[in-house]
């Protein structure tokens, strides 16, 4: 019989009840700000991470997880006599830890022969951030417990990487643009004009595909853009930073004009936040040009 674990690192932004519940193993990022380093998810809330941003203007940085960790993952999650791992990382163009678990999977069966046919690793890189891959990777564990094969969540995940979208928009790009990783924010230019981009996140990439004047047009205009890309009934889900007032309003609207809320509603968690700052409002969905 095959016993399958799911295993991610800690920028998937689940509760931890979740990851509790449903037995998912997650592996942290490592954030050092003030001079200070901290495990994600594990030494610091997300509320504790956006209280710690108030009291400093240094950009936290955070290191990619290493090899080693990943292959004393695998080989801990063989003696528990899986025999099948799904791992699935952050998006591999804006951190080496997708390649990192790559390399662990090849040390691993050359430290454990014994493991060569008894279990299988599948490496999938999200190509994104955030509940973007925390959602499916929850819905990949309830499929294991309906008796789902290995086969079967690894194509489901795939095919949500590859069809899905954040649009997000920032309402400030001081982080952004300080920590080098969206590159759309850094080729975004109109904010002295008062206007906010909207930065869509797929396939790996990031693109500023609209801007919106003034926050008091975010709603309506990000919710327009949503509507117009995202495929009919299907799930959305809603992200938020420290405050989550905007996305309520955006739920609220997309709730009128689709006929169904949010299916999961989360805020991002320290990673998200060191690269794109604690202030923003985010809509994960299915595009229909996919």
């Amino acid at each position: 019989m095959r016993k399958i674990a799911i295993l991610t690192d800690s920028c998937c932004d689940l509760p931890k009840e979740t990851i509790k519940e449903l037995g998912i193993k997650v592996l942290p990022f490592t954030l050092t700000v003030g001079g200070e380093s901290f495990r994600e998810m594990y030494d610091k809330s997300t509320k504790e991470f956006y209280e710690l941003l108030e009291t400093t203007d240094e950009i936290p940085k955070h290191s990619q997880i290493s090899p080693i960790t990943f292959e004393e993952a695998y080989k801990e999650l063989f003696e528990k006599g899986y025999t099948d791992i799904i791992s699935v990382s952050i998006n591999s163009k804006g951190s080496g830890t997708f390649n990192n678990s790559v390399l662990a999977k090849n040390d691993f069966y050359d430290n454990n022969p014994e493991a060569e046919g008894k279990m299988r690793i599948y490496n999938i890189d999200s190509k994104c951030y955030t509940l973007f891959y925390g959602y499916p990777v929850m819905e990949a564990a309830k499929k294991i417990r309906r008796g789902a094969e290995p086969e079967e969540i690894v194509a489901y995940l795939k095919d949500w990487f590859d069809v899905c979208a954040i649009y997000a928009v920032p309402f400030t790009l001081k982080y952004a643009k300080k920590s080098g990783r969206i590159s759309a924010a850094k080729a975004f230019a109109g904010e002295l004009l008062g206007l906010k981009p909207v930065i869509m996140f797929a396939d790996g990439n990031t693109e500023t595909v609209d801007k919106i004047r003034g926050e008091k047009n975010i709603v309506s205009k990000l919710v327009e853009i949503v509507e117009k890309n995202m495929t009919p009934q299907t799930p959305y889900i809603m992200l938020h930073g420290k405050d989550d007032t905007v996305a309520k309003e955006v739920e609220k609207e997309l709730a009128k004009k689709t006929g169904r809320k949010a299916e999961m509603f989360g805020s991002i968690g320290a990673v998200v936040t060191a690269n794109i700052g604690p202030d923003l409002v985010a809509v994960v969905v299915r595009r229909k040009n996919k």
